[in-house]
């Protein structure tokens, strides 16, 4: 259907000790793209040996800096042009996630029938919902509406002339660097589509609610940093997101706090209420997406909560921009060796 068009595009595989999952990933990518390029942040589980066995192109970033998936897919995309000069796409993908099989295909296809189209992107899935509530979480936020959207996520494919003209990813963004350079895409005048099609299958492996508050944690630093950058721009990145936080995870708990004394505890009362019509209105809307009862159950409630750990991220942000600290990254999970 798509004769040889596999042969247009370069995939770059990044990671940091994700084990099984990486030899899944790099399994699924061998054999589908003219070059791989596996870029490795400081692992120590043998993922870098493992991807040069299996024929990959491997770059070690150097410790020295701080490392962040922004800075590893610039170099990844650095080592493609390097040794395939003349590729036209190249394909992002995390050490966590299996491309489907046609993908490539259907994405290179996508590029080539529209010129006004940087960036393509498909379908997520996780492939573990079943294994925890978080994983089930992260299944139900990967499902999004086909067309043309404002962010591709840190998996798609994208011209490699567009990745140049946009000066690639900004290494020191350590979270939502994707929104960050998908702004930059965008105000070349590149659009992003999101396909009908299956692109990739993820592996969350998240079994613990520390993990998951971490993970939130970054999120909420993501938000801060992107708002920092394009907040004055005409789309108010992050803005609106970054206001609710303060609101509902600050602002209203301390002011309901301060007026407690003076009424007798109807201000945490209200509190309450406005928290449950919170969760009501997200349950509501999960509803009327076609997700079943218990999913969107799980979305309300994580949802509500989630915005007192990115409180703590966003006071992160602001803690480290106001010293001049690094922005290094926040991991919220262990290494994932091979048992």
């Amino acid at each position: 259907m798509f004769p040889d068009s596999n042969q247009k595009v370069a995939i770059v595989a990044i990671g940091r000790n994700e084990g099984d999952r990486l030899k899944s990933c790099l399994r699924a990518a061998m054999g589908g793209a003219r070059t791989v390029v596996y870029v490795d942040s400081g692992s120590e589980d043998g993922s870098a040996e493992y991807a040069e066995s299996v024929g990959c192109r491997v770059v070690q970033l150097d410790p020295a800096q701080p490392f962040s998936a922004a800075r590893a897919r610039n170099e990844g995309f650095a080592c493609v042009i390097e040794h395939d000069p003349n590729v036209e796409f190249v394909q992002f993908v995390d050490g966590d996630c299996d491309l489907v099989d046609g993908w490539l295909e259907r994405g290179v296809a996508a590029l080539n029938e529209r010129q006004d189209v940087a960036i393509v992107c498909g379908h997520v899935r996780e492939i573990h919902p079943e294994a925890s509530v978080y994983n089930r979480l992260s299944d139900l936020e990967w499902r999004q509406q086909p067309g043309e959207t404002r962010s591709a996520g840190g998996r798609f494919m994208i011209r490699r002339a567009v990745f140049i003209a946009a000066g690639g990813f900004r290494p020191d963004v350590i979270a939502a660097e994707d929104d960050e350079f998908c702004i930059r895409v965008r105000s070349l005048g590149g659009k992003i589509l999101l396909l009908d099609a299956p692109m990739a299958r993820h592996d969350m492996a998240m079994m613990r609610f520390s993990e998951w508050w971490l993970r939130t944690r970054r999120t909420g630093h993501a938000y801060a940093h992107v708002a920092a950058i394009h907040g004055k721009g005409e789309e108010r990145y992050f803005v609106r997101d970054c206001r609710k936080v303060w609101l509902w995870a600050l602002v209203l708990p301390v002011v309901t706090l301060c007026l407690a004394p003076f009424t007798r505890g109807l201000s945490l009362a209200a509190m309450l209420i406005l928290y449950a019509l919170q969760f009501g209105h997200i349950y509501l809307g999960g509803r009327k997406r076609g997700w079943g009862t218990g999913d969107a159950l799980i979305y309300a409630f994580f949802t509500v909560i989630a915005k007192f750990p990115m409180l703590e991220g966003l006071l992160e942000y602001n803690w480290r921009q106001r010293r001049g600290h690094a922005m290094t990254i926040i991991e919220y999970r262990g290494s994932k060796r091979s048992q």
